[in-house]
């Protein structure tokens, strides 16, 4: 496993700087696997991602997907601010803060099938940092941009390590054609700062279309000739773990056939939100969490 630098860190030191004049590289200077690991963490060490084909049974996607729709279709929802609209649709794209909306989704938050892997890849307690679904209706619903979502977790809400670890779990066929995950094998040992201040605000433009925080052509084409990129595809139920630093994005789905998800973020309460590292305000608690209460 990596070790971490012997020199003390305090909230404060800026260990992977971004948002300034120039885009900048970093190694990375922190584990991947923060516990013991072992040889079923290998390639999530080494590749910064897990695949798990079955995390769910197909009972248990029918119960999630329901859910998810009813959310979707609720007045309600569609009016909270935690829900997120395609611009040129209306239809919604996201609802973040999914595990306090539902109480279904609150029980898989707490699966000790999920929140356990969380605990053995973090070595630590752990908090929910962010959660959401994701929907990607069919014929024409946008993507998400390439970024490592480190870059923003540090920048706008002030996450001092990269000691966080997502998992997205499929509730939905996916496909090679319906808009996948795709993440740069290897490309979470380099942190790549990106140019450009935060404006005010950010967030309100960045979750339906990012532009602060986002890669440069040259430093994304650099990187995919260095590890190349993979793309998830597989059947409701399958989950995918992926590194805070692992550079990924996905596709527009101009197919008939829908891709949504539901997506965790868990952080250690050893690495607990301190303020922003580069932006002018934090972003809501309903996006960057600041409730650090242990998943029970």
């Amino acid at each position: 496993m990596t070790d971490v630098l012997n020199a003390p860190t305090t909230d404060r030191t800026d260990l992977y700087p971004t948002r300034g004049t120039d885009e900048v590289l970093t190694p990375r200077r922190d584990p991947v696997v923060w516990g013991p690991g072992g040889p079923h963490l290998d390639a999530y060490e080494r590749d910064g991602f897990l695949a798990e084909p079955g995390l769910l049974t197909d009972d248990e996607v029918a119960v999630y997907k329901r859910e998810l729709d009813r959310l979707i279709a609720d007045p309600a929802v569609r009016q909270d601010e935690r829900a997120i609209v395609e611009r040129a649709t209306g239809s919604v794209r996201s609802v973040f803060e999914v595990h306090r909306i539902s109480e279904v989704f609150a029980r898989l938050v707490r699966d000790e099938r999920v929140v356990g892997r969380a605990r053995e890849i973090l070595g630590s307690d752990v908090y929910v940092h962010q959660s959401r679904i994701n929907v990607k209706p069919g014929f024409g619903a946008s993507g998400f941009y390439w970024h490592s979502d480190f870059e923003t977790w540090h920048a706008e809400d002030g996450l001092p390590r990269m000691r966080t670890v997502s998992v997205s779990i499929a509730l939905t066929e996916n496909y090679d054609t319906n808009g996948g995950l795709m993440i740069m094998p290897g490309s979470h040992r380099t942190f790549l700062g990106c140019a450009g201040a935060t404006p005010k605000d950010n967030y309100k433009r960045s979750l339906q279309m990012q532009d602060a925080g986002t890669p440069s052509d040259e430093a994304l084409t650099s990187l995919a000739d260095a590890h190349g990129i993979r793309l998830f595809t597989g059947r409701a139920g399958s989950a995918t773990w992926f590194d805070c630093n692992a550079m990924h994005g996905s596709g527009d789905n101009i197919t008939p056939y829908p891709r949504s998800n539901v997506f965790i973020v868990f952080n250690s309460v050893e690495n607990a939100a301190v303020e922003p590292f580069a932006a002018p305000v934090r972003r809501p608690e309903f996006i960057g969490a600041r409730d650090f209460t242990p998943v029970r």
